[in-house]
């Protein structure tokens, strides 16, 4: 019986999905974590009778025919990309970009990472480093003689020595925005880097068009509605049942079958 591949189909389909959403409840408290959801798509469908097919030799057409579908698949989890709320911590090296864009971190592999975290600290060197210890680019090293940082809006990055009225510049820190933020892999530790899927970067300093700004001493928060979360859980549990009961069901229909004489 078809039936029982297809249970079997919709219950994977649903151990997935509940894998996504308790990946998201999970992170619910990871700074500038982005949520995921799940999308499914049918799977073929065997034709038992063609629609549009010659019913007799007069010509009459088929218009509906019978089409048995083979189940459920799960075609994509999407990282849904909008702001999460920004929370003020009054550190001076805690960073939250406000609208588009991407801190870039150099990774130990010499490729580019990129984070919306901007839970930044300073390296023994003086460095601007994340919480991994990897250097985020644009940055210079700020000396040990600085009583105080500052990050405008634009990313720029200014420190105050001891005695001196005047700022000194320690770089400019450059967002980059992608043509498909979604095709970013994730690396973990809250990082992603490029693929073919997420399209080449474009950086520039924050606050031009298309970039978000910089607000120093706040970090923002993930984006998951813990809320909604619950319910798409709840949906996803009696999902799960109903497609095992189609199982039991189905079984039931065959040892019918075979108890007759």
């Amino acid at each position: 019986m078809r039936s029982l591949n297809i249970g079997a189909t919709g219950m994977l389909a649903q151990q997935q999905n509940v894998e996504v959403i308790s990946n998201n409840i999970a992170n619910m408290n990871t700074t500038a974590y982005t949520r995921r959801r799940t999308e499914f798509h049918d799977l073929l469908y065997q034709s038992l009778r063609r629609a549009g097919s010659a019913s007799a030799d007069t010509g009459n057409i088929v218009p509906a025919g019978v089409q048995l579908g083979l189940g459920v698949k799960t075609a994509a989890v999407y990282r849904i990309t909008e702001q999460g709320s920004m929370l003020s911590t009054n550190n001076s090296l805690d960073l939250a970009i406000e609208g588009k864009g991407y801190f870039q971190i150099d990774l130990p592999s010499g490729e580019t990472g990129y984070t919306r975290d901007g839970s930044f600290q300073l390296s023994p060197d003086g460095e601007v480093v994340t919480h991994d210890g990897f250097k985020v680019q644009g940055v210079q090293a700020v000396p040990n003689e600085a009583v105080s940082i500052t990050v405008n809006q634009s990313g720029e990055v200014l420190y105050k020595l001891d005695g001196q009225n005047a700022m000194q510049s320690a770089g400019q820190i450059q967002l980059a925005i992608f043509p498909n933020e979604a095709g970013l892999n994730p690396e973990g530790d809250n990082l992603f880097t490029q693929t073919e899927a997420s399209g080449n970067p474009s950086s520039n300093n924050p606050g031009q068009p298309g970039y978000g700004t910089v607000l120093q001493g706040f970090l923002e928060s993930s984006n998951v509605n813990v809320v909604a979360e619950i319910t798409e859980l709840i949906s996803a549990q009696r999902a799960y049942e109903m497609n095992s009961k189609t199982i039991t069901t189905s079984d039931e229909m065959m040892s019918t079958v075979s108890r007759m004489k």
